[in-house]
């Protein structure tokens, strides 16, 4: 396993991080300590949750990905071994504080101290802002459009850096991270924390695969000058780039056979680009699954790529990517298609 330094850092992350936002419905406690295991075993130790998760997010079933891992932790006793990642939820989610929360102080901190117990952890090694509290593109949004009645966010974030100091300056988080976060975003909380001596971002989470890749036009470019390294979720865009879903197909237990509400990446320019992609895999004897993994794993400025999995199967098949070094042929093979249906899912 590759290990990289994730930002400024002194933190060394592997290359491949779980992703664990199936723990809690998707997966049982004991599928997810399987995943653990095994994850752990072929060399990762970087772990990222989230307090919304599982998703899709219900009230019932909030935080019982943190539970699980929190039972993991404090069962195999590996907690200095692994480098932990979380989320606090942005504003309008009305499965966490009733619907009301936002990125105030007395929000970040319920959120971190929650997000501890849940955990079994004394500290957060990465803290996360899920999605912008301001008028943003995120989840697939293009266009951006200004709100003339929206008061100027710089005061509101440089009000989260002071209270994620406080945190910082108790030892409760050590580093900080933004998600789903435009280049605007990242540049303003880069420009604010050093104008005021407040905790540098060192990371930003963001979608990032074959058929979405949004994040070269303007954050890669903050990730190489700025040592802001990109943690890649949906790197198989909710698992269609394995090629699973063609022809209508609905796998039993499959994320988009068991949830209608994930259309992102099944819409005709996405499944056309997906079936590119597959056959340019197979022609060259590759896992679809493994060639769109490694190609993000490849990237520059990809500090880590999240991965997710229902199986010990899928996992293994995914973790195998790590190892896969792509030719120059099948680089030129993405490019072609990528050139006739740029960022068909974004």
């Amino acid at each position: 396993m590759e290990y990289r330094q994730l930002g400024t850092t002194n933190l060394n992350v592997s290359a491949i991080c779980l992703g664990t936002m199936t723990f809690g419905k998707q997966n049982t406690e004991s599928e997810a300590f399987a995943q653990l295991d095994m994850a752990i075993d072929r060399g990762v130790n970087f772990i990222d949750t989230a307090e919304m998760y599982p998703v899709p997010p219900e009230a019932d079933t909030q935080g019982a990905t943190d539970r699980m891992i929190g039972h993991w932790l404090a069962t195999r006793g590996r907690r200095e071994d692994i480098v932990l990642a979380t989320k606090i939820a942005g504003p309008g989610l009305s499965t966490i504080r009733d619907g009301k929360g936002d990125f105030s102080r007395s929000n970040i901190q319920a959120s971190v101290d929650a997000s501890l117990r849940r955990l079994q952890t004394d500290y957060i090694d990465v803290f996360q802002l899920h999605w912008p509290a301001r008028n943003s593109n995120f989840f697939g949004k293009l266009g951006y459009t200004p709100d003339p009645n929206e008061a100027d966010p710089e005061p509101a974030i440089h009000e989260v850096l002071e209270s994620l100091q406080t945190l910082v300056e108790a030892g409760k988080i050590r580093h900080i991270g933004l998600s789903n976060e435009s280049a605007w975003g990242a540049m303003t909380f880069l420009k604010l924390a050093q104008a005021h001596h407040l905790p540098r971002i060192v990371s930003v989470q963001n979608p990032y695969n074959l058929l979405n890749r949004s994040y070269e036009v303007g954050l890669a470019e903050v990730s190489h000058r700025e040592q802001v390294g990109l943690l890649a979720y949906s790197p198989l865009a909710f698992g269609v780039l394995s090629g699973k879903y063609l022809d209508g197909q609905r796998p039993e237990k499959a994320r988009l056979t068991l949830f209608d509400r994930f259309t992102r990446y099944t819409k005709e320019p996405g499944v056309r680009a997906t079936q590119a992609y597959v056959e340019l895999a197979r022609e060259h004897n590759l896992d679809p699954s493994q060639m769109a993994l490694a190609w993000v794993t490849a990237q520059p400025f990809v500090a880590s790529n999240i991965i997710g999995a229902t199986t010990l199967e899928q996992l293994a098949v995914n973790l195998d990517s790590e190892s896969l070094t792509l030719s120059d042929e099948v680089l030129e093979g993405i490019e072609a298609i990528h050139a006739s249906a740029p960022n068909p899912a974004p």
